[in-house]
């Protein structure tokens, strides 16, 4: 079966957990003018894929394996989508969880959550990945017993310069921010080399505002969406505004996942797992002031990740416990949330990326 994607064409990889019956990579196609997802297929088998990245050229797609040590390059056939494995590397920390391609090709930046590293892996002209160049070793706890015992880095975020690197590490309540040499895979800390979250927030995910003014961290332990002012000379990160999650009154369990920016930039959005939403804010690009927009639901158990397609029309969720995909025509004017009636099945789906 081809993986071409027409014009009329998203395409779509997927990362799974493998510890059920999915064997990797999936890819599937969205209508661009209905919102309808097609069937999706394996592209690549490959050991827990739970988080993917493109090049910027869009010729490599790169995966962690959450079960050992390794980053997973392929090669993208251009004309089909299709995805050719390349050698693993050593990644160079346990359990990878997120990562980054720089802008200019070079240098992979990859989360370890179970061993607290930070990692920067040289690219070779052929995608391929040369031992890890840094690795940067956080120490210390916060004041969670279970999920807080110890440094957990869980996703690394490149600065729209290419200079920085923002990481969430949720083990310490720390944002930290690493100035990046992509030439030589090298990353330093910042002149201020973290800023403090409340704590016991847990800070996961984050995402640059569209003018890169600002960066948006969702805490996963305490439900909140955090807005920093961005020094782009120095990497600095300063609170601005800070918002719940969750509804007034919850008093279930849940926990967030990701965080993402329409392009238009006037719109952010952040997954809930235990109350299984989207939650939407406007945005105020000049303040970094949040105003709640409500919550929508996302049909399904335990949305881990989703994804906005590159015109803002679409919002794809993955619920992770439910083995399916929902589509939601996104509003570019309200920035609200409309589910579409059909849905895709896929195995543990935890990772959506638009390729095209």
């Amino acid at each position: 079966m081809s993986l071409t994607a027409a014009a009329t064409e998203h395409l779509i990889y997927l990362g799974t957990y493998t510890r059920s019956t999915s064997k990797g990579i999936h890819v599937v196609r969205l209508d661009t003018r209905t919102g309808a997802l097609g069937q999706p297929t394996l592209a690549a088998a490959t050991a827990n894929p739970s988080f993917l990245a493109l090049s910027p050229d869009g010729s490599h797609l790169y995966a962690v394996s959450e079960s050992s040590t390794m980053a997973v390059p392929f090669a993208i056939d251009p004309a089909t989508g299709g995805l050719t494995p390349l050698q693993s590397q050593d990644a160079g920390g346990k359990a990878p969880c997120h990562l980054v391609v720089d802008h200019t090709e070079r240098t992979l930046v990859l989360a370890h959550y179970h061993s607290g590293i930070v990692a920067a892996l040289p690219i070779r002209a052929d995608g391929t990945l040369d031992a890890p160049a840094t690795v940067i070793q956080h120490a210390g706890r916060s004041v969670h017993p279970t999920r807080q015992e110890a440094p957990h880095v869980h996703s690394v975020t490149l600065s729209p310069d290419n200079r920085f690197v923002i990481v969430c590490d949720l083990g310490l309540d720390r944002v930290f921010t690493y100035a990046l040499d992509p030439a030589t895979a090298k990353l330093t800390p910042a002149a201020i080399p973290f800023v403090a979250t409340a704590p016991g927030a847990g800070p996961r995910h984050a995402a640059f505002s569209a003018d890169g003014r600002h960066v948006l961290v969702i805490n996963e332990l305490d439900s909140t969406l955090v807005s920093y002012r961005y020094d782009a000379a120095t990497g600095a990160l300063t609170p601005a505004d800070r918002q719940s999650t969750l509804p007034a009154g919850w008093t279930g369990e849940s926990t967030t996942a990701e965080v993402r920016i329409h392009p238009n930039g006037r719109f952010v959005y952040g997954s809930n797992r235990g109350h299984d939403s989207i939650a939407s804010f406007a945005f105020d690009a000049a303040t970094g002031k949040l105003t709640p927009r409500g919550h929508t639901p996302t049909s399904g158990k335990n949305p881990r990740n989703f994804a906005l397609s590159p015109d803002g029309a679409w919002l794809v969720a993955a619920n992770q416990n439910s083995d399916n995909l929902r589509v939601f025509r996104v509003d570019a004017v309200s920035g609200e949330l409309t589910a579409l009636p059909g849905e895709a099945t896929v195995p543990m789906p935890v990772c959506v990326l638009f390729a095209r």
